[in-house]
């Protein structure tokens, strides 16, 4: 028998066997209306795109977005539905380790080599954004991705 879930007016989740679900009391940490951001310009095997990213004021990222050369294609829209996913997950409170951890070394088309030479390869346009969000937001033994990310601000 399979269970179902049934969903009150009140939106208390509860499954047919009697037991209540408890709802998520978190609330979602969004960005101010006029934030800071950094736009990165990237190509994976000559797919040309744009990751900007929304930084909180301690720095941290709080939203991405990725603009693709190729507006409207379906490569596009899925996109577009990923960065919508990630910039949520994160707001409502999974860490940005955790996130990377999940979409780093996704696999499908386009990947191949990039013009980042601190990203060579990416598997993906999701592989290569968590990657470079690793390497330029994750902390590190040493501050070399400090100096990438403060160098590629006043370059």
């Amino acid at each position: 028998s399979r269970t179902r879930f049934l969903i009150s007016g009140d939106g208390e989740i509860m499954t047919t066997n009697g037991t209540t679900i408890p709802q998520s009391t978190e609330h979602r940490c969004s960005l101010p209306n006029t934030r800071r951001s950094i736009t990165h310009k990237f190509s994976i095997n000559s797919h040309e795109g744009y990751l900007t990213v929304g930084l909180h004021d301690n720095g941290m990222p709080g939203e991405i977005f990725i603009k693709m050369s190729k507006d409207g294609s379906t490569l596009s829209g899925l996109i577009q539905a990923y960065c919508r996913a990630f910039s949520l997950a994160i707001q409502y409170g999974l860490s940005l380790e955790d996130a990377i951890k999940r979409f780093k070394d996704m696999r499908f088309e386009p990947m191949g080599m990039t013009t980042n030479p601190d990203i060579p390869y990416a598997k993906s346009i999701v592989d290569y954004t968590a990657r470079y969000l690793e390497t330029y937001f994750m902390p590190h033994d040493d501050t070399e991705n400090e100096t990438k990310l403060h160098d590629s601000e006043h370059s």
